[in-house]
């Protein structure tokens, strides 16, 4: 099998095409679950036979998805990540394979039987010599794995940069193959797509570009995320749209370390800013409260919004342990808005918040009503000056859609 390093595919390539990304997929920010987060690289099969990365995994939780109701609600891609590899390529043709005692078909069956269910498959892959983990990348073979890919039936690659000497050139030499094999790859990309800091989601080469560091499991990493988006505001508002999303990573609701209100807030947000929504949980054992924030159809109406416009933080003030943001995202049909108030207040009291609509940058004279996400809860008919008075948990958010009155 003939090798060939990135850069001299990428030199050939860019002499002769445009490399750009044309799939026509993500036209609202992308729906789905991923391995990741809850899994991580666990593979030891014998010692926990129902938590390693694994076919048995994989179709679990393709019948959860289903049974649940979780493709119904619009989460359509069910992705595996890194780790599902052999540790070694196929000898006799140089090509990827599942690893063999952990998927003892191959990938192939297992493909079938996600999209038997209706779903879409996405696999993971590196663009550098090897994975994170050390599994074979796809540094010298990536027309051949893009290839293969394609035969396998995946919908979906979500590609890494480790171990590669040319990032940014290796993902847009990737994007060309998936492209040049006819069939649509949702082409997900983690942030080493911009290493300039541009944060931009790469309109001509990724579908979605990861924006900042991997979620934890933890309110305080989940904060940092939703701070740096505030920090970006504007930068990221006008790079994101149809078919090209800022990622704010998997969604932890339904794991271990948020409380149900940060759960919340992390759900509400990652709608607000239009970020796909991955979940990585144990779908065989969620709570149900957990559960039915994941499947709320108003806070998802506000992520699938077909304007596709991403919030911004309008304003944000201290309190004690804390601090007090405002955000606004426009909807369709035009004139109507998500509305969000984030109290990241963690000293154990209720923090009362009084805003008006007017404070969101909202002036429609005759006034708008709002109606709570979480809770169905109504206010109004509020005119932009009305006093909008809340008192708020500790690490809580009120989000809510508001409608112009005629």
């Amino acid at each position: 099998m003939m090798m060939f390093p990135v850069a001299v595919i990428y030199s050939v390539l860019i002499n002769y095409f445009t490399v750009a990304l044309d799939n026509g997929l993500a036209r609202t920010p992308p729906m789905g679950w991923m391995s990741w987060e809850r899994f991580r690289c666990f593979t030891d099969c014998e010692a926990e036979p129902d938590n390693c990365i694994s076919a048995k995994l994989l179709m679990q939780m393709a019948d959860q998805m289903v049974d649940g109701g979780y493709l119904d609600a619009g989460y359509e891609y069910l992705a595996v990540d890194d780790c599902w590899m052999s540790p070694q390529r196929n000898s006799s043709d140089g090509r990827l394979m599942a690893d063999p005692l952990r998927f003892p078909g191959g990938m192939k069956p297992v493909i079938d039987y996600i999209h038997s269910k209706g779903l879409k498959i996405g696999l993971y892959g590196d663009v550098g010599s090897k994975t994170c983990q050390g599994y074979p990348g796809n540094e010298f073979y990536i027309p051949l794995d893009a290839e293969t890919y394609a035969s396998w039936g995946v919908d979906m690659l979500k590609i890494d940069c480790c171990y590669a000497s040319h990032s940014v050139e290796g993902i847009e030499v990737m994007g060309f193959f998936l492209n040049k094999t006819g069939r649509p790859f949702l082409y997900v990309c983690c942030s080493c797509a911009n290493p300039q800091g541009t944060y931009t989601p790469g309109a001509n080469t990724c579908n979605t570009v990861r924006s900042y560091m991997d979620v934890q499991d933890s309110w305080e990493n989940v904060y940092q995320i939703i701070s740096f988006y505030g920090n970006k505001t504007e930068e990221f508002i006008d790079s994101a749209g149809p078919g090209h999303w800022h990622d704010a990573d998997m969604l932890v609701v339904g794991d271990y370390g948020l409380s149900l209100n940060q759960q919340k807030i992390q759900m509400g947000m990652w709608a607000l800013f239009a970020s796909p929504l991955f979940m990585s949980v144990d779908l065989r054992d969620i709570d149900n409260k957990s559960k039915k924030i994941l499947l709320n159809k108003e806070v998802i109406a506000i992520s699938q919004d077909p304007l596709g416009i991403q919030g911004r933080r309008m304003f944000k003030y201290p309190v004690r342990q804390g601090n007090v943001e405002g955000w606004l995202r426009p909807l369709s049909p035009a004139g109507t808005y998500a509305v969000g108030i984030l109290n990241s207040n963690n000293f154990g009291w209720l923090q009362y918040v009084n805003k008006t609509l007017s404070d969101f940058g909202l002036t429609h004279q005759k006034g708008y009503d709002l109606t709570e996400v979480f809770t169905g809860k109504k206010y109004g008919p509020l005119k932009p000056l009305d006093e909008l008075i809340l008192k708020m948990e500790p690490t809580s958010l009120f989000l809510a859609v508001a409608v112009p009155l005629s």
